[in-house]
């Protein structure tokens, strides 16, 4: 039997007055383009003020350059959107800076594993929808909560609230 594929849902899905794009492609495919934009907007007054610290390391260059480039593109991305959004979305980056960050210290991808022990749950052992959904719900909770050895014996919740504390972010 053949799947029938499912309508690719698109960005007029979400706003009426749009031309026809799929979400992919408004979300993640322009980001080249959006890159060259910034490149015309930061990398000439940026350059000039590294061009100006002629005692700095070349490394050390880079890294500003890096440091710079990053914290521009997150305060336009916070200045684009309403005050109640971009605190939302503020909580919401942390928290997946601090999986980056404890899946780059400890070689993982929690993400990952995390939709292995979840997707091991078969809806044939449920009588509804809404059981099956309580207990994917229970067993994710239970999965970010519970200590883990790739972790040295912390929770996955743990690993990153002590990432995020290092830079002060969980405050």
């Amino acid at each position: 039997m053949v799947k029938k594929k499912e309508k690719e849902e698109t960005i007029n899905d979400v706003f009426d007055d749009v031309p026809e794009i799929t979400l992919e492609e408004q979300l993640w495919g322009k980001n080249p383009k959006r890159t060259q934009v910034l490149r015309d907007i930061w990398f000439d007054h940026i350059k000039e003020q590294l061009d100006e610290e002629k005692d700095m390391p070349e490394e050390a260059k880079r890294e500003l350059l890096f440091m710079m480039t990053a914290n521009s593109v997150l305060d336009i991305v916070m200045e684009s959107l309403p005050d109640e959004v971009s605190l939302e979305l503020s909580y919401c980056l942390d928290h997946m800076m601090g999986v980056a960050a404890v899946n780059k210290r400890y070689g993982i991808d929690l993400l990952e594993a995390n939709y292995d022990a979840v997707s091991k749950i078969d809806r044939e052992d449920y009588g509804s929808d809404d059981e099956f959904e309580k207990a994917v719900i229970e067993k994710e909770e239970k999965w970010w909560t519970t200590g883990k050895q790739l972790l040295g014996g912390r929770s996955p919740n743990d690993a990153v609230a002590e990432v995020l504390s290092r830079y002060g972010l969980n405050k």
